[in-house]
């Protein structure tokens, strides 16, 4: 194990230590291709000039096993609330079609990263419940409060993807609730970016301060009650300071592709 661990020093020394924290959690080694995807993809966020911006993540793809997926590529590793082995797929990442009461919790606080400079991104691989009348969170902090931050689908009969970045108003979509990379990202008090299905828009928002609630991925929080869960498949998600949205969907899209090619 250690022999196959010490062959990713001579990778970019964040992405080594990602993919030897990793194949320790799984105890045993990645494939060559995977754990170059891994590379490539924080090699390019580097010369992006979007890695330092990224202040909590995780891959949740490509390990050999659930331990292994809620290693934190970047911050705190998230805390579990009842996924079993079962709901993690290599390639598509985390979920449960039938999810009731599981989700995972960042242990990143709403308000830690500057009011005029924050982002929340995921990448999701299935294809939203488009019957369902209720709304889903995919990656959020508490709902309703001043300064909220949301990535979420909507239960009207449109199924629409929205956004929320440090309260305001919404970013909404343009109609079908799509797999695939969806983010938003504020860089300054009047307004914030959103991307969805290779498209950027921009919303006029004045920003408020944020709650300090935790965020959380696969569920929203009302007041405390705790809203539906989502029962879509997650494969990455990150928080941090503002960034260029279309430069982190080119590599994180890149990296799931990757995974697809690599692992058998």
């Amino acid at each position: 194990m250690s022999l196959l661990i010490s062959k990713v020093f001579t990778y970019d020394v964040d992405a080594g230590n990602y993919i030897q924290a990793v194949e320790a959690a799984d105890a045993q080694a990645l494939e060559p291709a995977t754990r170059q995807a891994i590379n490539n993809f924080v090699i390019g966020c580097k010369q992006d000039g979007i890695w330092t911006a990224i202040k909590a993540s995780c891959i949740l793809a490509g390990a050999r096993t659930l331990a292994g997926a809620l290693v934190p590529l970047v911050g705190t590793a998230p805390t579990n609330v009842n996924f079993i082995s079962g709901d993690y797929n290599r390639k598509t990442g985390l979920g449960d079609a039938s999810n009731t009461t599981k989700y995972l919790s960042t242990n990143r606080a709403g308000n830690v990263d500057p009011q005029n400079s924050f982002h929340l991104s995921c990448y999701l691989t299935t294809q939203p419940n488009n019957t369902a009348t209720v709304n889903y969170a995919y990656l959020a902090g508490s709902i309703n409060l001043t300064g909220s931050n949301i990535i979420g689908r909507s239960g009207s009969s449109a199924r629409q993807i929205f956004t929320q970045n440090r309260g305001g108003s919404f970013a909404i979509s343009d109609g079908t609730a799509q797999a695939g990379f969806v983010g938003c990202s504020r860089g300054s008090s009047t307004a914030f970016n959103y991307r969805l299905a290779g498209v950027n828009g921009i919303v006029s928002s004045i920003s408020q301060s944020s709650s300090s609630s935790t965020i959380e991925a696969f569920r929203w929080v009302n007041g405390g009650t705790p809203g539906a869960y989502a029962a879509n498949r997650i494969a990455f998600y990150s928080i941090g300071e503002a960034l260029d949205l279309t430069l982190l969907d080119a590599r994180v899209t890149a990296l799931i592709n990757a995974f697809a090619a690599a692992i058998p």
